[in-house]
């Protein structure tokens, strides 16, 4: 199998702040401890929004070459999704992440085929695959006609 690096890099600002950046992207992120903590700062990236974020962004990045390679059309798609801190054996673990997908399709008789590639894709994502929390998938199929008044 082929193998692939990416590079990430880390340079401290002040505080519990720093900012990450990468040779092979355009922008930096801002990044600090969290709110919840000691000392951490609200309106910041934090590590967890980030590791929800590449659960998140992962599933939809699988979902978009799964949909297009079953022929599915489709109006939409958003994913609000929900990282949970947990402390188990005295450790501060990211136990669990929801994903409430809403995808809004054209043809009513696609709805079976939207869900089976929407959870296709949850079951499928490297990120999901390669983390210990739990992944939790409540998907939503709308009919873009639907929407229509």
């Amino acid at each position: 199998m082929e193998e692939h690096i990416y590079t990430v890099d880390l340079h401290w600002k002040q505080d519990r702040r720093g900012e990450i950046s990468s040779p092979e992207l355009n922008e930096s992120i801002e990044v600090a401890t969290p709110p919840e903590f000691p000392k951490g700062e609200a309106g910041i990236w934090s590590p967890e929004h980030l590791y929800t974020a590449a659960v998140n962004s992962c599933f939809m990045t699988t979902f978009l070459a799964i949909a297009e390679n079953s022929k599915l059309e489709f109006k939409s798609l958003t994913c609000p999704a929900k990282g949970k801190l947990s402390k188990e054996e005295g450790k501060y673990v990211m136990s669990q992440v929801t994903l409430e997908p809403v995808l809004t399709i054209y043809k009513e008789e696609d709805k079976e085929k939207a869900e089976k590639i929407l959870i296709k894709a949850e079951r499928a994502c490297l990120i999901t695959n390669s983390i210990k929390a739990e992944v939790i998938l409540h998907p939503q199929i709308e009919l873009a006609e639907s929407l229509v008044s």
